[in-house]
């Protein structure tokens, strides 16, 4: 029997999920939070905001603002709101049966309220054991799979059986897809790249070159792996794509929102001003404050991320704080 899917999110990455399980279900559930939205996708059949060049057939999926109707018709439930919104979207929310839903967070960034990864949030807030919750990561940029580029998801869940199947849900032409039990890591990782393009942004804003910036991305996966281990001590390998090779297209591409955050910064831009001028939300803000939080009880070794926290909560001059980094790079 095939799988029904529910979808919650607007934005380009959540359009972009939409795109891939419209490859291979007929039974998608899309909630986006304003009516006029819906309805522009009912007559228009494309995302009025994001990606509008990717067309649905609304005869495999069906858009609403509803978010109950939504995930009490779906087996899946695909959660793609940006974290800062996650707490506000699901705040004294009451559907029956969310316990038993498979949950996938494809957030990629941390519930700042909780200054936890969205696994422990629904975990902690429903009840729902972490063995029915996935992450969907890896480099996968949501302007790439419109103009259906070749692209790498892993998907992790302590339950293989759960990342197989929706491996399988993604996977087409142009997206390949391979399976990892890790979610804390992967999860974690996939937070902290923000906050490492953020850093590679305001470098490049500052005027480094190709040659620091390669210092600056090697110093920063072993950052990645330090605090990820403190948190949770497993074997894993973060040369991989889930791990490395989303760092380096969060740090490099021209289509990373955190990297344009970073190098607005580096060029002079207060950070009010910066997310005024960016129509999307840079996940790695609002992830700095809260591993800086979580670090106080690992206390591992940040110091790029606790130099882009210092520039962009303390106020200190990028020039300043980016010339003390380097002295501490390898």
């Amino acid at each position: 029997m095939e799988k029904s899917y529910a979808i919650i999110g607007g934005g380009s990455w959540a359009t972009a999920i939409a795109k891939m399980l419209c490859n291979n279900s007929s039974n998608v559930s899309w909630w986006l939070r304003k009516q006029e939205d819906v309805d522009h996708l009912i007559k228009y059949r494309h995302n009025p905001r994001y990606l509008q060049s990717v067309e649905f057939d609304l005869n495999k999926i069906t858009p609403s603002n509803d978010l109950k109707t939504c995930i009490e018709s779906s087996d899946i439930v695909v959660i793609a709101v940006p974290s800062a919104f996650v707490f506000q979207t699901f705040n004294g929310f009451q559907c029956e049966g969310l316990s038993n839903k498979i949950i996938f967070s494809a957030i990629k960034g941390i519930v700042p309220e909780y200054h936890s990864i969205p696994a422990r949030f629904f975990h902690k807030e429903f009840d729902i054991p972490y063995d029915r919750i996935g992450i969907i990561s890896g480099p996968c940029h949501a302007e790439e799979i419109a103009l259906e580029r070749l692209s790498y998801l892993t998907l992790a869940c302590q339950d293989q059986s759960i990342t197989a199947e929706m491996a399988k849900a993604l996977a087409c032409r142009y997206v390949k897809t391979s399976t990892s039990e890790d979610i804390f890591g992967t999860e974690i990782s996939a937070v902290m790249k923000n906050i490492m393009a953020i850093a590679s942004g305001i470098c490049h804003g500052l005027g480094y070159g190709d040659n620091f910036q390669a210092v600056l991305i090697s110093n920063a996966i072993r950052e990645i792996e330090r605090f990820v281990d403190e948190v949770n001590p497993v074997h894993r390998d973060v040369k991989s794509s889930a791990y490395l090779g989303d760092l380096l297209v969060t740090a490099y591409s021209q289509f990373s929102r955190n990297r344009t955050f970073g190098n607005m910064i580096g060029k002079g831009y207060s950070v009010k001003a910066a997310q005024l001028e960016m129509s999307m939300i840079a996940e790695g803000y609002y992830a700095v404050a809260s591993i800086i939080e979580m670090n106080k009880k690992f206390n591992a070794h940040i110091p790029i991320t606790e130099a882009v926290h210092r520039i962009l909560y303390d106020k200190i001059s990028p020039v300043i704080e980016i010339n003390l980094l380097k002295d501490q790079l390898e």
